[in-house]
């Protein structure tokens, strides 16, 4: 990522339009901003999420609201809880997200190149 890409900027994200993604069970609500190469969401999560595929992508995420699991795929997992945050760097192995309750949560991670 490249802060130097970006301009000064504060988000109202409840002004930002949503977009639902269906996980494997429940659907993720993304509001998203890309700017250069930085990608920043706020994320909910249904009850019972369980994301559709595993990701190599590094991300930043902060739980804001109820709990979200992130899981690898060598067996480890953290669940977070408001407050709490978690780093995945890029291509050092595949993680999922999943909720039981529900969560919302802030991600920044690098915008998709196309």
């Amino acid at each position: 990522m490249d802060f130097a890409s970006i301009s000064f900027a504060s988000t109202d994200w409840f002004f930002v339009p949503s977009t639902d993604y269906p996980g494997e069970i429940g659907t993720a609500r993304w509001r998203t901003r890309e700017e250069g190469s930085l990608r920043t969401r706020m994320v909910e999560y249904s009850a019972g999420f369980v994301a559709d595929h595993w990701c190599t992508q590094g991300h930043v995420f902060l739980c804001l609201e109820g709990e979200m699991v992130v899981e690898l795929e060598d067996g480890r997992a953290v669940t977070l809880r408001p407050g709490m945050s978690c780093q995945l760097p890029d291509g050092q192995g595949s993680h999922r997200t999943r909720s039981i309750n529900g969560a919302r949560f802030f991600a920044v991670d690098e915008a998709p190149r196309g």
